[in-house]
């Protein structure tokens, strides 16, 4: 393997890789680009196995990085060109297409889910989702509209699903809206997915707490996702998939809002204290699930490094299929095509008329970063391509076998 060690490590991780299902392992040195062998091997299905864990549904916790309506049907509708690539319209999603809670869903065999807040054409036989754009695991230290971030926090969130429960089984129970509601069974068998935290700590940055100050907070706001968990454990909840939170220091609304001095650039052009942070709290977020693993027996918790992947994909676009990785694709003008006050779907009226100016680029599936905040569908794709299989997880268990400690 000397000609492997010689090559790029994400290029060896590939090429090392154990591949499952009775195929063996690649032992040779392949000399494919990494987009040639990624399609490779994403080209050979994976045969249903036995050992497969049978999840019949999906409750979801988050914020915009998996909030499929909740935002929009509580406080206005995302406007168009959001959801053009794969929806053709907006649907709630912020971005132009799916997330990756969607793609978790279409491989488990099931639906996308439909928001909890949304209360028009939602259908929850098979799960449904509790996150909101902006949403944070502490309750936000003002309403949204002072300070852009949701007043459904994660404990909220715990509360409104709780509800969802008690009230869903006892409209069963007098026989109704039986293929709308999730039957009793399905909240011990559901996969619980997990994606917040991040707006926790921007939301201290944007409050000009300095790094040392958002450090201090991470005990307590992992304090509070415990509690949060807790929660849903008591409510029956058992396979957790929980990701931990990506590189915001390289998108383009923490670049343009906040002041870099140069040596805290780094050669992507990312800030890293705002990365260094993130990893922080992941460590802490990965002990703290640990220690969730001895007080909750029952349950099973899968930590899933959504960092690393972004990072790579951010770090080195090209590879993978990607341009311009810190610019978004939609929004109006400045070095990342990102302005807080005229955000993606943005209009003026220019003599009597409405003209959009927050409009999208000509080829979203090129673009990794979609509105300066958030992921194209494109980029989301290659996320879940990367993690589903387990290689970023830990303990390193596919999402297939996610109700077990090891695969």
């Amino acid at each position: 393997m000397a000609l492997c060690d010689r090559r790029k490590p994400w290029v060896s991780q590939w090429l090392q890789l154990e591949v499952v299902a009775g195929r063996g392992r690649i032992v040779e040195c392949i000399l494919l680009s990494q987009l040639e062998l990624h399609s490779m091997l994403n080209l050979i299905p994976l045969p249903a196995s036995s050992d497969s864990c049978h999840f019949p549904a999906i409750f979801n916790f988050g914020d915009s990085n998996s909030d499929t309506g909740g935002l929009s049907a509580a406080f206005g509708a995302a406007p168009p060109p959001y959801g053009e690539s794969f929806f053709g319209k907006p649907v709630g999603r912020y971005s132009d297409g799916r997330l990756i809670v969607d793609f978790i869903a279409s491989s488990l065999g099931l639906p996308f889910l439909s928001a909890y807040l949304n209360s028009i054409g939602t259908n929850f036989s098979h799960g449904a989702n509790f996150a909101t754009a902006g949403s944070t695991i502490r309750q936000p230290y003002a309403t949204l509209s002072q300070s852009g971030f949701s007043p459904i926090s994660m404990d909220v969130q715990t509360w409104e699903f709780s509800q969802f429960k008690s009230r869903s089984q006892a409209l069963i129970q007098q026989g109704l809206f039986k293929d709308q509601l999730p039957k009793e069974e399905y909240f011990s068998q559901a996969l619980y997915t997990i994606d917040i935290g991040q707006n926790d700590l921007t939301e201290s940055y944007f409050r000009n707490w300095t790094t040392d100050e958002v450090k201090s907070a991470i005990p307590d706001i992992l304090d509070k996702f415990v509690l949060a968990i807790q929660s849903i454990y008591s409510e029956g909840g058992r396979y957790f998939w929980i990701h931990n939170t990506g590189p915001f220091g390289c998108l383009p609304y923490v670049l343009d809002r906040l002041t870099l001095k140069a040596p805290e650039v780094d050669r992507f052009g990312c800030g890293a204290p705002f990365n260094y942070v993130a990893q922080l709290f992941n460590q802490k977020l990965n002990q703290t699930l640990s220690r969730l693993r001895k007080d909750l027996p029952l349950g099973v918790f899968t930590y899933v490094d959504i960092f690393s992947v972004k990072r790579e994909l951010l770090s080195h676009p090209h590879q993978h299929g990607f341009e311009l990785p810190l610019v978004a694709c939609c929004g109006h003008g400045g070095k990342y095509n990102y302005n807080m006050n005229i955000g993606c779907g943005s209009t003026v009226t220019r003599n009597g008329k409405e003209v959009i100016v927050g409009k999208a680029c000509q080829n979203p599936s090129k673009r990794i970063i979609w509105d300066g905040v958030h992921y194209t569908d494109a980029a989301n794709k290659w996320i879940f391509q990367q993690i589903v299989d387990g290689k970023f997880s830990d303990p390193p268990v596919p999402l297939r076998l996610a109700c077990k400690t090891k695969a």
